[in-house]
């Protein structure tokens, strides 16, 4: 029987690296990308998992169309099986201190290579009937985000379209699922220059056991799963508060300094 075949975006560290480790695990042939050169040293590892078949890293920029279009390529045709559009950015601070440049990477990565990259490979989904689909959104994208407010509303599109995909799909052999996390045990909070902040010095979730909810999720082809209780209780209650008040509780865990608070 042949492997199944994976892409699995932003796989270098956190919840992408452990997806991309389940996938081995789970015998599937694995093209792997990253902006970073830790996607070669996160190849190596996974190369070394029980049952791995082959794993391709690709060094590329997934907030460019060039960059989606190289990952493309290095599927050689390839039909794939299973797209895992997990590449993501975040930025902490307040909205008009932050530097122009950031704010457009974080939407070019978030927004504009993940939707060329949906929009590339479900062409292809739908031309064969075949394929599943995972795209990494959270529970951010259900509040306003003071002092994260670009990120929050990235992931707020990505949980939108990931639904939306979803219906047009319905009557199709493709399943499309939204994985919401909370805050995970991962560079995130670093790269975002969020250390200082009450979310980014809290106890977080595990991304091995986020990653595999997000797995197990789509491959039964559900439609969204929201990782750990405290979460699903988080984000059920952004569901009937006014926004307002959602983005004032959000500033008392992402205003610099909060973790002092």
């Amino acid at each position: 029987m042949d492997r199944q075949f994976a892409i699995v975006t932003g796989a270098s560290t956190g919840i992408g690296l452990e997806l991309a480790r389940i996938c081995a695990r789970e015998g599937c042939d694995l093209l792997i990308a990253a902006d970073e050169p830790e996607i070669e040293t996160a190849a190596a590892r996974l190369r070394n998992e029980p049952g791995a078949g082959t794993i391709e890293a690709l060094h590329v920029d997934l907030a460019t169309q060039e960059g989606i279009e190289a990952l493309y390529a290095a599927a050689n045709g390839r039909p794939i099986d299973l797209l895992m559009a997990n590449a993501g950015r975040g930025l902490g601070h307040a909205f008009l201190d932050q530097q122009l440049a950031r704010i457009r990477d974080v939407i070019d990565t978030n927004i504009t290579g993940t939707t060329c990259l949906l929009h590339r490979v479900g062409n292809d989904m739908r031309r064969r009937n075949h394929g599943r689909i995972l795209i990494t959104g959270s529970i951010a994208g259900f509040t306003p985000g003071s002092f994260q407010a670009v990120y929050n509303a990235s992931k707020s599109y990505l949980n939108s379209l990931s639904f939306a995909l979803r219906e047009e799909l319905r009557d199709t052999a493709i399943t499309v699922t939204c994985l919401m996390p909370g805050a995970t045990e991962t560079a995130f909070f670093e790269r975002a220059d969020m250390l200082d902040t009450k979310v980014g010095s809290e106890a977080k979730d595990d991304p091995a056991m986020v990653a595999r909810q997000g797995f197990d999720a789509m491959m039964r082809g559900e439609g969204d799963v929201v990782t750990g209780l405290k979460n699903k209780i988080q984000s059920a209650m952004a569901n009937i508060t006014p926004a307002e008040r959602l983005a004032k509780q959000h500033r008392k865990m992402a205003e610099p300094g909060s973790a002092r608070h």
